[in-house]
């Protein structure tokens, strides 16, 4: 079995917890500004309306002074975002407002030079309102962030729970203790392993980090589980090398594979192969795992709750632009995500 290398430590964007700016390169969160947006115009329009046909003409007067400067701010912030994620919270949060706002007081200065009449304090409460509405929507993604963010911890949890499992640190301890005499180097790299893989469960890491990182932390547990499955564990890696510069969630490969290992190999009298590929498709990372599936030989204890976590976490860093998917096909038990292609820096 390869040994895995040690993770790698690359530089990421600030995620601390509710310390972060939205991701504006993100599709989910550039559609969740527009809708929050214009809801918040539509209801100004009805507090604002005589009577119920009038809202639709207020709803118009507002949008021809709202979409505009809202459509371009979007994208200032949608070019701008790498380097907004460099920056501390609050320095970020400054330099989006200040652009919001300049934007709302440009864009009436150039309508003033097309011969419309905008007068300057209109101006100057466009400016106010820009403020106002970027402030609001901080404070909700910062909420947001916060109802997600358990979902992180829970996943380390679940992880340290599983890798501490009587039976798991039982056998593990057992195998590398049968390796002292006959070979010694061999239960040395697995007493390694199994300090490593502790290592990194109980590092406290809430951002995104490099699927190089990921991969090494799942050959490690794959190591400790080939002591003693043995024969009954192949395990195919087809990783697309640009696909290992990609920065993924934390903790999301390792589990996947232990699940295709408690499922999918252990239930089963014979040798199981688990089929791993990660390759790149464009700007999009895309990412396959499949397992041995026999139904009547299922544990009865479920993976529900893992893949849920998963998938909870993928909306949380990538929100739409994340999908997951799992299907039983005759033999095979398959786990599909794909997510945005965010290259390590």
């Amino acid at each position: 079995m390869e040994r895995g290398f040690p993770p790698t430590q690359v530089p990421a964007a600030r995620a601390v917890h509710g310390e972060r700016l939205a991701d504006f390169r993100n599709l989910g969160v550039m559609l969740r500004v527009l809708l929050l947006v214009n809801a918040a115009a539509l209801f100004a329009a009805t507090v604002r309306a005589e009577s119920a046909a009038d809202i639709l003409p207020r709803m118009a007067v507002i949008s021809s002074w709202l979409e505009a400067p809202l459509i371009a701010t979007l994208l200032l912030l949608n070019v701008a975002t790498l380097l907004l994620l460099r920056l501390p919270y609050r320095a970020a949060l400054a330099l989006a407002l200040a652009a919001a706002a300049l934007i709302a007081v440009a864009l009436g200065a150039a309508q003033r030079q097309f011969g419309r009449e905008v007068p300057a304090s209109d101006m100057l409460w466009h400016a106010a309102y820009a403020i106002a509405a970027g402030l609001a929507l901080a404070a909700y993604f910062r909420l947001r962030d916060r109802a997600f963010s358990p979902a992180i911890s829970e996943a380390r949890l679940q992880a340290l729970q599983a890798r501490i499992r009587p039976h798991f640190l039982f056998n593990s301890l057992n195998a590398v203790l049968s390796l002292v005499r006959s070979d010694p180097r061999r239960a040395e790299g697995a007493l390694e392993d199994l300090s490593e893989l502790f290592r990194s469960l109980m590092t406290e890491n809430r951002a995104l980090t490099p699927l190089a990182a990921e991969i090494a932390l799942t050959r490690q547990y794959l190591s400790l589980e080939q002591l003693r499955l043995g024969a009954r564990l192949v395990v195919n890696w087809k990783i697309d090398p640009r696909a290992e510069q990609a920065m993924v969630p934390p903790l999301f490969l390792q589990p996947l594979v232990e699940n295709a290992v408690y499922h999918g190999i252990e239930p089963g009298a014979g040798p199981g192969t688990i089929d791993i590929v990660a390759e790149v498709r464009g700007d999009a990372l895309r990412f396959v795992l499949s397992n041995p599936y026999e139904p009547e030989h299922q544990h009865r204890q479920g993976n529900r709750m893992a893949l849920d976590n998963i998938r909870e976490r993928l909306q949380l860093h990538f929100d739409v632009d994340a999908r997951m998917e799992t299907r039983a096909t005759g033999d095979r038990y398959e786990i599909a995500i794909s997510m945005p292609f965010r290259k390590a820096r």
